[in-house]
């Protein structure tokens, strides 16, 4: 059997991360086992559903690259098909024409309530003959007695009593075909063996088996993950943070990382805590998903990007980091292998691309602005002589690299008797306008000879009108 899975969004909105996790659960069932992942919109609700909301969903799963192998499929295109399946049913006696209007509907609901029953559907129409020329729903003929059993793949088995199932609308008086019944439908034609979504639709799950049986079609299997909660444990909502796949995005996280966050959400692969998307294909099972929900934690996903840019090259990562250099306004270096090399010394700050762009300004920018109280604690009159020795020194460096920048600065640290950090921190306010940043060496190269003279030359001016400053104060107070 070839394992055939799906995702079936409905556009009313954004990709949000509920529904992320559950795209990618089942494209790496599918994937895991050499199968077929689909990729299906449910766009019935005509007055909810937008083109832009579409757009947004496809968009959201091309940067997971979460790839489809078939699709995207639209149910509002597949009208006939579902009228063709509504009048199998009908012939069949498994469904019949319901001629109560809203009206009569909501007056029975209420009755019903009052008189402490559940509001269901009395059945008026199930077994009446009679036909009228007024408008109609189709129901199907949910069986009323007995009971429909779920072998759930997750949850374990799940048993309903036939009794507390409706008769399902199956299309609505205005012609629109309802969810259960296209999803049914859908998922037979496209011959999906395996559905797995989120257990707030556990509910839909025994009147689609009902579907299937009465229709004769193959039936799928069924798992049902635990939804994600904040860590207040309410459900998870914007009031938690970014909830929607492409604010991730926008806020500098890796797609891989936000899929390894996501697959831990919920499954686990004994103590491994950082994937691969490799390595989630080929560990990926439904037997290790978690029957409790899972607890979303910005701090973890944090940590977890802060994992992948540490581990991707250099090159992948300053392709990475171009666009939010871009909107920024700043200028985008035409030299990938520099731009490489630069991010490479700042990744062990940043834990997201908005980091890492904002970080690496003092690379990118030579109007770097000097912190003054840096500025004052560290370009101090007794700093003046030791960098003008090391500004000399350097300008007559023939290889700018670490080994030739270390020996010149132990050089000049000896003629002055100053240890490292006495030297470095004047240095990396005059190159960078602050007191923290890569290595001074890693910095130095990075900059590049000419740079980096020119700003050490701005900290020595610095520095010595701070001397000529003391001077005076020394001046008149003697």
């Amino acid at each position: 059997m070839v394992v055939r899975t799906r995702f079936a969004p409905s556009p009313t909105g954004y990709l949000h991360i509920g529904s992320a996790r559950t795209a990618l659960f089942s494209y790496l069932y599918a994937r895991h086992h050499g199968g077929v992942f689909i990729l299906r919109v449910e766009d019935t609700d005509r007055e909810r559903s937008t083109p832009e909301s579409i757009e947004a969903i496809i968009e959201a799963m091309r940067w997971l690259q979460l790839e489809w192998d078939e699709g995207p499929f639209y149910q509002s295109k597949r009208w006939d098909l579902y009228r063709e399946h509504a009048e199998r049913l009908l012939r069949a006696g498994h469904a019949y024409r319901c001629y109560c209007t809203a009206e009569l509907l909501d007056a029975k609901r209420k009755a019903a309530m009052v008189a402490g029953r559940k509001p269901m559907y009395d059945r008026t129409c199930r077994s009446s003959t009679a036909r009228s020329d007024g408008p109609f729903t189709i129901r199907f003929k949910a069986p009323l007695d007995g009971e429909t059993n779920i072998p759930d793949l997750v949850k374990g088995p799940v048993v309903v009593q036939n009794q507390e199932l409706d008769d399902l609308v199956l299309v609505r008086s205005d012609g629109i075909p309802t969810y259960n019944f296209c999803a049914v439908v859908d998922d037979a034609l496209m011959q999906v063996t395996h559905i797995i979504r989120g257990e707030d639709h556990l509910a839909n799950t025994p009147k689609q088996i009902q579907l299937y049986r009465a229709f004769g079609y193959p039936m799928p299997a069924f798992a049902h993950i635990p939804l994600i909660l904040g860590l207040d444990r309410a459900r998870l909502s914007k009031r938690h943070g970014a909830t929607s796949v492409t604010a991730y995005r926008d806020l500098g996280y890796l797609p891989d990382a936000l899929i390894n966050y996501l697959a831990r959400l919920g499954w686990s692969y004994g103590d491994q805590e950082i994937f691969t998307r490799g390595e989630l294909i080929e560990k990926f099972s439904l037997e290790t998903v978690g029957k409790s929900a899972g607890v979303y934690n910005p701090e973890k996903l944090e940590w977890v990007n802060f994992q992948h840019l540490k581990a991707m090259p250099a090159a992948a990562l300053a392709q990475a980091v171009k666009p939010f250099i871009a909107a920024r306004g700043w200028p985008i270096p035409g030299d990938d292998t520099w731009l490489a090399g630069a991010v490479a010394t700042l990744r062990e700050r940043a834990k997201t691309l908005v980091e890492l762009a904002d970080s690496a300004r003092f690379y990118l920018c030579d109007d770097v602005e000097l912190e003054a109280k840096a500025a004052a604690k560290h370009l101090q009159p007794a700093t003046a002589a030791p960098l003008r020795d090391l500004a000399g020194e350097l300008a007559g460096l023939s290889q700018w690299n670490i080994d030739g920048l270390q020996q010149v600065f132990n050089a000049v640290m000896a003629r002055h008797s100053l240890a490292l950090g006495k030297l470095a921190q004047p240095v990396r306010v005059a190159l960078t306008g602050g007191t923290t940043s890569p290595g001074i060496f890693e910095v130095l190269e990075v900059l590049g000879k000419e740079r980096a003279l020119a700003r050490l030359g701005r900290g020595l001016e610095w520095a010595v009108a701070a001397t000529g400053a003391a001077t005076a104060v020394a001046a008149r107070t003697s």
